[in-house]
């Protein structure tokens, strides 16, 4: 079995179990608007270190594509520092979240794409980056060669060392009483670039995970962290909570201003990166 079939095997593994727990329509479960606002910040903030570097591979007159870019998080500030940048997602929620943030930032040198990047026609930029979508990729050989493709200059991908939906897998397990099946990461991508004959840079980025924040203050928060955290039907909602109350000290460490999850593992942001041209 190849690198590639091994990391389809892995994408198809989280279908299978998806489907079987949540229902066969839950892999095509679009972003909500609610959902999609978290992922809003506003682009004239002072770049966060992590971002802050990636920036440092972006030049003035760069054109930048921003493959899976949600609401703008990454695109938006970087259009500030180079020529054009485009983010392509098949997001409406997220789609609705770059035009306000975009339009409210006064930036005229963003637009986007509302396309799956495989469907997406005649995109090219100086550099094409991806963060955190590589996990849902079930044919990665075609998704990488695109991005190559697309790119004058420069290749970029972010993930995470722990891949945020496999984060959640202890806490999977004692809701659904069966372990998570994960999602490909960043040692099965870096099999199947080195399988292309691509040998990239790979750098740990200082920052932890953007959405781990202050302790959550309150426990009614705290469950509903919890909830959200992991895939739950809402029909099943009572017996999740049910599950989180009675291991709540289980859970979640009590400390000065709150609580905090105990399942969630250490994580730094990997840079994945290799020039084209």
């Amino acid at each position: 079995m190849t690198s590639a079939d091994q990391f389809t095997t892995r994408v198809d593994a989280v279908a299978e179990q998806h489907s079987r727990l949540f229902g066969a329509d839950s892999n095509d479960a679009p972003w909500t608007p609610s959902l999609a606002r978290l992922f809003r910040f506003d682009p004239h903030r002072n770049l966060e270190p992590n971002l802050q570097m990636i920036s440092q591979y972006v030049h003035g007159g760069d054109v930048f594509v921003d493959v899976g870019g949600g609401a703008g998080r990454v695109s938006l500030p970087l259009a500030l520092r180079c020529r054009e940048a485009i983010a392509v997602d098949p997001s409406p929620a997220m789609g609705a979240e770059f035009d306000d943030s975009r339009r409210e930032a006064g930036i005229a040198n963003a637009r986007r794409i509302q396309a799956d990047w495989m469907d997406a026609r005649d995109v090219t930029g100086d550099v094409v980056f991806s963060a955190d979508v590589t996990y849902f990729v079930r044919d990665i050989v075609p998704f990488v060669e695109k991005l190559v493709a697309a790119a004058r200059r420069r290749v970029m991908i972010t993930l995470w060392s722990v891949s945020p939906p496999n984060d959640e897998a202890n806490l999977f397990e004692l809701l659904y009483g069966e372990p998570m099946a994960p999602v490909p990461g960043f040692r099965e991508l870096l099999a199947v670039l080195w399988d292309l004959d691509i040998l990239p840079d790979v750098l740990a980025l200082p920052e932890p995970p953007w959405w781990e924040g202050d302790p959550i203050p309150t426990r009614e928060e705290a469950m509903r962290n919890a909830l959200e955290s992991v895939w739950v039907r809402e029909d099943d909602i009572p017996r999740a909570e049910q599950v989180i109350a009675s291991h709540f000290e289980q859970l979640f460490s009590d400390e000065a201003g709150g609580f905090r999850p105990r399942w969630r593992q250490p994580s730094r942001e990997l840079l994945i990166t290799w020039a084209t041209k």
